[in-house]
């Protein structure tokens, strides 16, 4: 789906997004990022939702985000309280939604000059042998 632009180009924006991959600024990724308004887009190395761990929410948690948006994928999943604990204590929400809703709840909050991470997993295709 194409996205409007809006007066909020100078900042990390999801112009697109399918089920392989998002734009940000007209920019194509196909693998899980982390996402910030002022900041350049990061690899998140998360390979698929059952990978998460602690540590992948560590790297969030130093960004200092006021809330984190979790794309868990084509669907919505919700993460294990334990793999958030450093977030909660610290009294920042995770909301886990699908990816699409992910990406324009991102738009949304980024516009209101919120400071939101988008986490987004991106499972990439598996490479099959040649035949």
């Amino acid at each position: 789906m194409k996205l409007q632009s809006t007066e909020t180009q100078q900042y990390q924006t999801v112009t697109a997004y399918d089920e392989r991959g998002i734009e940000l600024n007209a920019v194509r990724f196909d693998h899980s990022l982390l996402v910030l308004p002022e900041t350049p887009p990061t690899i998140w190395p998360v390979p698929h939702f059952d990978a998460l761990t602690s540590e992948h929410f560590d790297q969030i948690d130093a960004t200092h985000p006021d809330v984190v948006i979790l794309g868990t994928g084509p669907r919505q999943r919700f993460v294990h309280p334990r793999l958030i604990a450093n977030l909660t204590a610290r009294r920042i929400g995770v909301e886990c939604m699908d990816n699409q809703a992910a990406c324009r709840t991102y738009n949304i909050l980024m516009a209101e000059g919120r400071k939101v991470a988008l986490a987004l997993i991106l499972e990439s295709a598996p490479v099959s042998a040649p035949t």
